[in-house]
């Protein structure tokens, strides 16, 4: 007797609610992550296959339908090779979850399991000066609610390094103000951290609480309608921001800046202030100080400050003769 196959839309919820909740214990921001995934694919799908996302089935998800979907990403939607592959890592995963409930899918699991993740270039980290951040921390408008709240999410961004995403879930509870002013951030994977705060910063924040409900889970950092900023508000308020320090540092008119940007920033300037890399590691949140190490290599003044310390052994600089008519030629070239 042949087993009934379970629906495409029921291994979908199994896999959000037994795999990744119930069994893994995955963080809201991966989860959510996976969710964004699976919604751009659904509606890329119903546009392919002219079919409602209830009615795929699990063959929809074979390899040429996914390698379509990651060209899709890339040249309609226009994410980087890096957004690229976190899309397939999420697809992977759910095919590897669904040949397990589901063996007859295994053939589809296998053929997209071996898509390759995409290969790019590193670029050199970017990071702002210590004036370009003092131009943008001046910038928001603090007459105003949003302008208010524009310049300590900004302020609090560039002192504790954090990730967009554990800025904006930030609640009233998670800022301590008792004792020794910090925050309680909450990271990846489930792994939380506490970062001291400047004085300063401190103080915004306490005048800024007065203005929010006084409710240990009410967003530090909300919208208009008093939910939570989104990722894209952010990116939206900084570029705003960006646009009116540039009149007064005109360097930034030429930089692409974004929240990320502010958390190498961070890292940047601690490194330069002679701050140990594992403590910038523990501050920043990384599991494996070894990526900390990207920023010591983005430093070139520290290099040449290195360079400087040790004396050239090299002899003076010769001149090349060429020992021959053809060479000399080439030579001239």
């Amino acid at each position: 007797m042949t087993p009934t196959r379970l629906s495409f839309p029921a291994l979908v919820r199994d896999f959000f609610h037994q795999r990744l909740i119930a069994q893994r214990g995955v963080s809201a921001q991966t989860v959510a992550s996976y969710r964004d995934t699976f919604e751009i694919f659904l509606r890329f799908a119903e546009k392919r296959t002219a079919r409602t996302a209830s009615a795929l089935t699990i063959e929809d998800l074979d390899a040429p339908v996914v390698l379509a979907f990651l060209d899709y990403l890339e040249q309609a939607r226009g994410n980087c090779p890096r957004t690229r592959n976190l899309r397939l890592t999420a697809m992977r995963s759910f095919l590897r979850y669904a040949s397990l409930r589901d063996p007859a899918a295994l053939p589809v699991a296998q053929r997209v399991l071996a898509i390759p993740s995409k290969r790019f270039d590193r670029p050199v980290l970017g990071y702002l000066s210590r004036d370009e951040v003092d131009a943008l921390l001046a910038a928001p408008d603090r007459t105003t609610w949003s302008g208010q709240r524009d310049a300590i999410l900004f302020a609090v961004l560039y002192n504790t390094g954090a990730r967009v995403s554990e800025a904006i879930t930030l609640l009233v509870g998670d800022i301590l103000l008792d004792r020794a002013a910090s925050v309680h951030l909450h990271g990846k994977g489930r792994k939380e951290r506490v970062v001291p705060l400047w004085k300063s910063t401190a103080l915004q924040l306490r005048r800024w609480l007065t203005r929010l409900p006084p409710l240990p889970t009410a967003p530090v950092f909300p919208n208009s309608t008093g939910r939570a900023l989104s990722r894209s508000g952010v990116e939206s308020r900084l570029r705003t921001a960006v646009a009116t320090a540039s009149k007064r540092c005109p360097s930034l008119k030429t930089r692409r800046v974004s929240p990320h940007t502010l958390r190498h920033t961070t890292a940047m300037h601690l490194l330069q202030s002679g701050v140990d890399i594992t403590v910038i590691a523990l501050w920043l949140g990384h599991e494996d100080p070894a990526t900390t190490h990207m920023y010591v290599e983005a430093d070139l003044a520290m290099k040449e400050a290195a360079l400087r310390r040790v004396e050239d052994p090299g002899p003076p600089p010769l001149r090349f003769q060429p020992s021959d008519r053809l060479l000399a030629f080439l030579e001239s070239l």
